[in-house]
């Protein structure tokens, strides 16, 4: 019986078991459980904010309530308003004086509350003017709705009712209140009657967001107020036993243990499949979410172990060549991987085959190509040298003759640039100690000094201790030049380059100042800026020239600035590592 074995799947079959059994089948199972978990906490969380939605239109309603209860308690023990409506008055202006004495600041406690739409007195004292929210008690008052549903229990504690509204239907709730606290000997009756607001219950019902119909019963179960708009709760007596109710239906209660709310609730129902609309889309999501783990990894792997294969093939392919001397580089190979890695060992063994093959028959020519090229650099190296020679041989010619016609002066300046010219022709070392440095600068400043007679002058400070200092080759002396050229002479007055070079514990410290006519502010950003574009030398040769051998020799442990405002001079300061010169 022949043993399968795994190792004879190709790459992408074993890479397709591996995501199947370690992450598409543990990824499923798990979104199932969560999907399980997620229904219940979704379910539990659904029904504690509907609770909770039942509960806050329950205290709103209950605070409105209280409103007008905490205005009629106030009413109801005020003695001087007993006394407004049991006195006997013995004209119509009697009363109306005592009416705008009191009644006033009655009138003004509805506009504190604004569940609270108006106040009404009624009174059986036939002495009183009936108007201004006093109503008088007679057959009509008797025979209405609400004085017959709160005559047996009105005396005791306020009753909450549902009277007739400004549009004529039953829509707006009254609380009414014997004013029976004092005992009178009139024994004159007297009720209060505090009408809410007409769209309180409306307002209160609805700014709860709540997915369902919420009804409000009073203590026989007949509905006072519901948001089903297919029940008109103003018409009539509507009994909440008659609601056609969902199957799947679940309800929410609040209920009410007070004298004037005593066993009314609010009703709340909603269905099974709302608590779920939630969890319906993250059922779809976590089918999307499976279908993803699925399709795009299983693409992926589909992508990768493509690669890897058609990658190997061109290796085989190429190395096949190699069999019939055919040395043929792999091209565009930047991959970083094994197989990358593969293919770059491929290409250098096969550079290296034909490199040695071409070395055994090309090597000779190499070997001419180069002496010839030896021989082209001597020679050019040669006329560097014969021309520096001719010229510092005239200068001498020109030098010597102005001494001949005694001009001193002349021959001096002659001296220095020849100097100048020597030294920067045959210094080849890179660095060199700060005297010689100075020396050159001096040379220069003599020559510029003759130019332009007293117009220029110079001070030179250097520290002894920084004297032997080396620093690199000529990077001084452009500061200086830039400083006379371009600082002092464009300027009509006289000018001034002060240099001062000092050591400051391991540090030396170079500045060179000028008092010229310094960059406006456009150009010195530009100066700046341009340091750091390498690869632009551009303008300001010298100055960049400096910074960048003084980055190449110091790397960052060096101090670069310059400092220049127009008509007030430039300074350009640089700190550098102390390195004393040793013979």
């Amino acid at each position: 019986m022949r043993i399968y074995k795994f190792n004879n799947l190709n790459l992408r079959n074993k890479l397709l078991i591996i995501y199947i059994c370690t992450v598409f089948i543990p990824i499923t199972l798990t979104h199932i459980a969560y999907y399980h978990v997620t229904t219940n906490n979704v379910r539990t969380q659904k029904m504690n904010d509907m609770s909770l939605s039942v509960k806050q239109i329950a205290n709103d309603f209950q605070t409105a309530i209280d409103d007008a209860v905490g205005i009629s308690s106030m009413i109801y023990t005020d003695y001087a308003l007993y006394n407004l409506l049991e006195m006997k008055y013995n004209s119509s202006i009697e009363f109306i004086h005592a009416y705008h004495d009191y009644f006033g600041d009655i009138s003004k406690e509805a506009s504190l509350y604004p569940s609270v739409h108006s106040i009404k007195l009624y009174t059986n004292n036939d002495t009183v003017i009936y108007a201004g929210g006093i109503s008088k008690i007679d057959t009509l008052v008797k025979n209405s709705t609400w004085y017959k549903q709160s005559e047996l229990i009105r005396s005791s504690y306020p009753v909450l009712i549902r009277s007739v509204g400004d549009s004529g239907k039953h829509d707006m709730f009254s609380l009414i209140r014997e004013m029976d606290y004092f005992v009178s000997q009139n024994s004159t009756q007297k009720i209060l009657e505090i009408n809410l607001e007409p769209g309180l219950t409306n307002r209160i019902f609805h700014d709860v967001t709540f997915p369902g119909e919420l009804y409000l019963l009073n203590d026989e179960s007949t509905i006072e107020y519901t948001t089903n708009s297919k029940i008109d709760w103003s018409e009539s007596k509507y009994p909440y036993k008659s609601v056609s109710l969902p199957d799947d239906k679940v309800i929410f209660e609040e209920s009410y243990n007070l004298p004037y709310l005593n066993n009314w609730k609010v009703v709340a129902v909603t269905q099974e499949h709302v608590l779920l609309e939630d969890i319906k889309g993250s059922r779809n999501f976590i089918l999307y979410l499976a279908l993803i783990n699925l399709i795009f990894p299983s693409l992926f792997i589909i992508y990768i172990t493509s690669s890897l294969h058609l990658r190997i093939i061109r290796i085989l392919r190429h190395m096949r060549k190699v069999e019939d001397q055919n040395f043929e580089l792999i091209e565009g190979v930047d991959d970083q991987d094994e197989i990358g890695e593969l293919t770059h060992a491929f290409n250098r063994m096969a550079s290296k085959i034909k490199r040695l093959i071409n070395e055994v028959y090309v090597a000779d020519i190499q070997k001419k190509d180069l002496e010839l090229q030896r021989k082209q650099a001597q020679l050019s190296a040669l006329q560097s040298q014969i021309n520096p020679h001719f010229l510092f041989n005239v200068l001498e010619t020109i030098r010597m003759r102005s001494i001949l016609k005694k001009e001193d002066e002349t021959a001096k300046i002659i001296e220095n640039i020849a100097k100048m010219l020597r030294k920067s022709f045959i210094w080849g070392k890179d660095w060199v100690t700060v005297d010689e440095e100075i020396y050159l600068i001096k040379c220069f400043l003599e020559i510029q000094h003759y130019r332009f007679d007293d117009k220029m002058q110079y001070h030179i400070d250097i520290d002894p201790e920084a004297a032997k200092c080396l620093i690199p080759n000529m990077s001084l002396i452009p500061f200086v030049e830039n400083a006379s050229i371009h600082g002092i002479e464009p300027i009509k007055g006289k000018g001034m380059i002060i240099i001062s070079i000092k050591r400051s514990n391991e540090k030396l410290v170079c500045e060179i100042n000028d008092n010229g006519q310094g960059m406006e502010a456009e150009e010195y950003e530009q100066v700046m800026q341009s340091l750091d574009e390498v690869a632009n030398i551009g303008e300001h040769v010298g100055i960049k020239n400096v910074y960048y051998r003084l980055k190449l020799h110091y790397s960052n442990q060096f101090e670069f600035n310059i400092i220049s405002t127009k008509g007030v001079g430039t300074t350009v300061k640089i700190i550098l590592p102390f390195f004393e010169y040793r013979n």
